[in-house]
């Protein structure tokens, strides 16, 4: 990063949270990238969806996230998250982007000119090559976000992503209350939430505070629930693949996953939504255990091997290596996770993280 960056960084490793993070970067850029709201927002490193935290700056009417997401995920815009995630840059200007005409975006048309914006400079905070958050700066007044101040925040993207990225540690082995089972929510084709299960309910009273919009169900829904039923359409819709899945940290440190479809009715139209939340099990967080220690895929999978019980030999005989090359991928695994034994590394990586200790250890 140029001169204009200095500082930017300072203090990264001190950030005890993702929201933390966002709040105090947010604080020092604004002094170099001046902008008049923002919205900080953490993302499934798997599947780019938004997740908690979400932070939002300086703008009114925080049940307008919904639209903003709504129309950043059906709609068709300049430089969507998806497309900067995969770009050599993963920051870009919206007046940049379209030769100082944002109405070619459906965003700016529907939401941002309304409220006053004159520019967005958006970027996406990844590391190892995943998406671990994203960020909107607008500005409303004194001109268009200039390339030195997109290459600023790109800049930003590598260092904050892998703090990002160790923050996603288990925090330790902390009693929970037993969690409930599979939560559900059903959303009408315009999008609406008609039902709702006690389960679900649970499961949203425990997740972190953050922007969510009323219901008629008599409970607010997080950003990251009604992005998570917006995906769902969208692949229905044929605009978007793979799933429409989210992890998330609930305010204990558990992990919920959330998961949605789009059903259709009798005559082929499209139907109702339905949205489940539950505690999220082994195969749900491989990748994020995984990334967070930095673990490459040789090294996950023997780790995977040693939670089944086999020995170095049989690891060694079934991956067609040798023992002793074995024996250096599980020195180097003990590094990356600060354990010195087989039965520390399967408590850190399984017992603690993966599954709900409402349920035996295996």
């Amino acid at each position: 990063m140029g001169g204009r960056s200095a500082g930017l960084t300072a203090g990264l490793d001190r950030a005890a949270s993702a929201e933390d993070l966002f709040r105090g970067t947010s604080a020092r850029l604004r002094r170099t990238v001046p902008f008049d709201s923002a919205v900080w927002t953490a993302t499934d490193p798997e599947t780019g969806l938004v997740t908690a935290p979400m932070l939002v700056e300086g703008l009114g009417g925080r049940d307008r996230c919904a639209d903003y997401w709504e129309s950043e995920i059906l709609e068709e815009n300049v430089v969507p998250f998806r497309d900067l995630a995969r770009a050599a840059v993963p920051a870009a200007g919206l007046r940049a982007a379209t030769g100082d005409l944002p109405g070619r975006s459906a965003r700016f048309r529907r939401l941002l000119e309304g409220q006053g914006v004159h520019d967005e400079l958006r970027a996406v905070l990844r590391a190892g090559g995943r998406p671990w958050a994203v960020v909107s700066l607008f500005r409303s007044a004194g001109g268009a976000f200039a390339p030195d101040e997109v290459d600023v925040v790109a800049g930003l993207s590598g260092p904050l992503a892998a703090r990002l990225r160790r923050l996603a540690r288990p925090a330790g082995p902390e009693p929970l209350p037993d969690a409930p089972g599979p939560g559900l929510v059903l959303f009408d084709p315009s999008g609406e939430a008609t039902s709702i299960n006690a389960e679900a309910r649970e499961h949203l009273a425990r997740v972190p505070e953050g922007p969510s919009v009323p219901s008629a169900l008599g409970v607010r829904l997080p950003i990251w629930v009604i992005g998570t039923a917006l995906q769902a359409r969208a692949i229905a819709r044929g605009r978007d693949r793979g799933g429409a899945r989210v992890r998330v940290r609930t305010a204990e440190g558990s992990w919920l996953v959330c998961h949605a479809s789009a059903l259709t009715g009798v005559d082929g139209r499209p139907g109702p939504v339905a949205l489940v939340i539950e505690p999220a099990a082994a195969s749900d967080l491989v990748v994020i255990v995984a990334e967070a220690y930095e673990l490459t895929p040789r090294e996950l999978e023997i780790t995977g091997h040693v939670a089944r019980g086999l020995s170095t030999g049989e690891i060694a005989e079934r991956l067609f290596i040798s023992p002793h090359t074995v024996r250096d991928h599980l020195k180097t695994v003990f590094e990356k996770t600060g354990v010195s034994s087989r039965g520390e590394l399967v408590a850190r990586l399984f017992a603690e993280h993966y599954w709900p200790r409402a349920h035996p250890r295996p």
